[in-house]
């Protein structure tokens, strides 16, 4: 199992991320989305697994601005605008090869092992 976490140091679902795989013994990469976002094949990877784009937003984020415009651009500039807007995005981003989840999801990383 390749495992990454994509997430923020100040994130308290990323953290309980990562002890949930530390406590199986399971190698992890994380990635700080505040240092280093994700790139555009990884972005594009995790949206189609994640029912699209907009199933990546949190609607609860901090920039409500960013939020509402995602609602109302076009289709076409979504993943360019989520690109230069990765704090908007649900975390933690785990991904396993081809698999990912978004937010805090045990009983599906369960499954993974």
């Amino acid at each position: 199992m390749n495992i990454q976490i994509f997430g923020t140091k100040k994130c308290n679902d990323t953290k309980k991320a990562e002890r949930f795989f530390k406590e199986r013994g399971i190698k992890i990469q994380f990635i700080d989305m505040k240092e280093k976002g994700m790139s555009k094949g990884e972005l594009t990877s995790v949206a189609s697994a994640n029912g699209g784009i907009m199933g990546m937003i949190n609607p609860d984020a901090k920039d409500k601005d960013a939020v509402a415009l995602m609602q109302y651009i076009a289709d076409e500039d979504k993943l360019e605008k989520l690109l230069e807007n990765q704090h908007i995005i649900k975390t933690p981003v785990v991904r396993n090869g081809k698999q990912s989840t978004l937010g805090y999801q045990p009983d599906v990383w369960k499954k993974w092992e």
